[in-house]
């Protein structure tokens, strides 16, 4: 099979579930506008409510299923938790989605 190509692999089944899992994560309009806050830097709950458009309480119940999912960190100061990518791929990939969603609308194609 596929004895024609060659090098031809097919990526690691867990590799290609924990993508999955990644993407799962950025099907949600609110998480996308989380992480692109959190590519500009170190934030809190209250910064991303706000920028966002959510209250804090929505916020702070994607960030924990963004942290279980491994795309976002967190650093407690005090009585205060300031959250981060974890790292640069999670940024890179929300910019690519995003930057795929505004090449279809510029270009006319149906968005789906």
């Amino acid at each position: 099979m596929h004895q024609g190509i060659d090098d031809f692999d097919m990526p690691a089944p867990d590799d290609v579930r924990r993508a999955a899992d990644a993407l799962r994560m950025l099907a949600d309009p609110t998480r996308l506008n989380i992480l692109w806050a959190l590519m500009q830097g170190e934030t809190s709950v209250a910064c991303l409510a706000e920028l966002a458009g959510t209250s804090p309480t929505a916020v702070s119940q994607h960030l924990s299923k963004l942290r279980l999912a491994g795309l976002v960190a967190n650093r407690r100061e005090g009585t205060f938790v300031f959250y981060a990518l974890a790292d640069s791929h999670i940024g890179e990939l929300v910019r690519q989605a995003l930057s795929h969603a505004d090449h279809r609308t510029r270009d006319g194609a149906p968005v789906v």
